[in-house]
């Protein structure tokens, strides 16, 4: 089995390490605290007063109240749970307005309620700028008196490329249609306060912040319309029914607080080391291209097209050398079809195919940029001497 301490991991826009912080918070969830948090007894309200602690920082890391905070399975049940309830609110409404690039948990749910039920449902799915960026004039012209939800992440897993969410939220206020954001891999890396945006809904997963697998949020705005997605018993006030994962939801807590101390980190220090890698490789090899807005993105996130060789081929050569990256949304790595993203921007065959996505953290280091930047040139430069395309052109 490799050992985690010889592994270079630059792909935490897929998952995250769980912070040592966060880990010694849950332990005794696991062990010792074990009551159910809805029972009436002392040991249950032990239980209780830790999720409601939870409850608060994350609140806190979000600029909302600890009241609109709904604990979920994962950032796909949450985005799930605000397009359904948005329906169900206003079922004489039928026009969803999403992008061409989001997230498989929004994309393919979409495309499930535009075909699957016999287009009942109507969706618009804006296209993007060669950048990754978004026309917001043609968002506006998108939004009608039959549209009851826009779904659109806050940057996305890709490219990292950040939307214009408080002014899209804003449009979507002003003609009364309820706004979700995807905001999974926004959260803990940018600043975000949901008490100055019209935002109504917001999806997060706590195994993108060095928080667990299996716990998510859904951020719901005081006052709107709800409709549960799983209907039980009365937890979460009645919003989303099952026991709580009382364990994952204090972890995750501890991780949204340490996000927020650490985003000052994330946004110099982190970026830093995502721009030395990012020049380092494009300076360094030919024919490598940045996908995405130079300056719009998260600071951790770099997405490389190398021209005329396979993305997966580049991933299994790296992994001899124990570098994990991703050549693409981790919920679509199965696929040999390229990035749904990258074809959304416009990018060439030649170099969709052969996209990697570098997402750094906190716990990388300038020695494994070193590292990175010293082994990437070979393993470019053997693939192309076997690819046909490369010598097609050279």
């Amino acid at each position: 089995m490799m050992k985690p301490e010889n592994v270079v991991y630059m792909d935490n826009n897929a998952t995250t390490r769980v912070a040592p912080e966060v880990l010694e918070v849950m332990l005794p969830y696991l062990q010792d605290y074990y009551g159910n948090p809805s029972s009436m007894h002392r040991f249950g309200g032990q239980v209780e007063a830790a999720v409601s602690q939870a409850r608060k920082q994350v609140a806190t890391l979000l600029g909302a109240d600890p009241e609109e905070i709904v604990f979920t399975s994962c950032g796909t049940e949450s985005d799930s749970t605000a397009i359904f309830s948005a329906l169900q609110s206003f079922p004489d409404k039928r026009h969803i307005v999403t992008t061409r690039v989001e997230h498989p948990a929004v994309k393919n749910l979409c495309e499930q309620l535009d075909t699957l039920t016999g287009h009942k449902h109507r969706v618009t799915r804006l296209t993007v700028a060669a950048d990754g960026t978004l026309d917001l004039q043609k968002y506006e012209e998108a939004l009608d008196d039959d549209t009851a939800i826009v779904s659109v992440m806050w940057a996305n897993n890709e490219t990292g490329v950040i939307f214009p969410i408080a002014e899209m939220a804003r449009m979507a206020r002003e003609r009364g249609i309820l706004f979700h954001t995807d905001a999974v891999q926004a959260v803990g890396k940018i600043p975000i306060v949901l008490k100055d945006l019209d935002v109504d809904f917001l999806s997060l997963s706590g195994h993108k912040l060095h928080g667990p697998k299996g716990v998510g949020v859904l951020y719901v705005r005081r006052g709107t319309p709800f409709v549960p997605f799983l209907v039980g018993g009365h937890q979460e006030k009645g919003r989303r029914g099952g026991t709580e994962n009382v364990a994952s939801i204090v972890g995750l807590g501890r991780a949204c607080e340490l996000a927020a101390a650490h985003m000052a980190e994330e946004n110099s220090r982190v970026k830093g080391l995502r721009d030395k890698l990012e020049q380092g490789l494009l300076s360094s090899i030919p024919h490598a291209i940045l996908n995405g807005h130079k300056t719009d993105r998260l600071p951790n996130t770099s997405n490389i097209s190398f021209e005329y060789v396979e993305g997966e081929a580049i991933l299994l050569h790296m992994d001899q050398y124990n570098i994990c990256a991703s050549s693409g949304s981790a919920c679509t790595s199965g696929s040999l079809e390229p990035s749904h993203v990258l074809r959304a921007m416009g990018v060439p065959f030649t170099a969709a195919h052969g996209s990697i996505r570098y997402s750094l953290s906190i716990y990388n280091t300038e020695e494994e940029i070193d590292f990175v930047l010293e082994k990437m040139p070979p393993i470019i430069a053997g693939l192309r001497q076997m690819s046909p395309f490369w010598k097609a052109d050279a």
